[in-house]
């Protein structure tokens, strides 16, 4: 399953639109006026599905993500000089990418490739393809693609 990631051109907050191959909107995200980043996920009929939060008193950048209301996991920035490292707190799941965060891959515990992640360069807004490899882990890996862009934007 691909999704495609687009971020909002012209938005006062992270607003993204999640699009299928068809060019249908399957999920839409929409920031909210918080200390430090709010995400709210909304599936394709606007009900609120999920959220990705950062944690405004830690060290390093650390987002945690929600099912409703419901404590999923959490996604934290290592402290490293060169290739960025996140430390992913959900399933046992981890993330091998290269230096520019760019394109990277979401793997399971035994190495099974859950997502890979692609950035489109040359595009007004941020924009992201993510080859999902089944339906079920749409979300979570989505949720993660957030979480990891939006602490790009807090460093830039």
């Amino acid at each position: 399953m691909k999704l495609i990631f687009k971020q909002r051109l012209f938005s006062w907050f992270d607003s993204y639109d999640i699009y299928n191959t068809f060019g249908e909107v399957v999920y839409t995200v929409k920031g909210q006026l918080a200390w430090g980043h709010t995400l709210k996920i909304f599936d394709s009929n606007g009900l609120e599905i999920a959220t990705v939060k950062e944690k405004i008193f830690s060290w390093l950048p650390r987002f945690e993500m929600y099912f409703g209301d419901r404590y999923i996991g959490s996604i934290s920035k290592e402290f490293t000089f060169f290739k960025p490292k996140f430390n992913i707190d959900f399933n046992g799941w981890h993330i091998e990418g290269n230096f520019f965060e760019w394109d990277y891959q979401i793997l399971a515990a035994n190495g099974y490739r859950i997502a890979t992640v692609s950035k489109e360069i040359f595009k007004f807004t941020d924009t992201y393809t993510i080859d999902v490899c089944h339906e079920r882990y749409a979300l979570c890996a989505l949720m993660l693609v957030i979480a990891i862009d939006a602490e790009k934007c807090s460093r830039n």
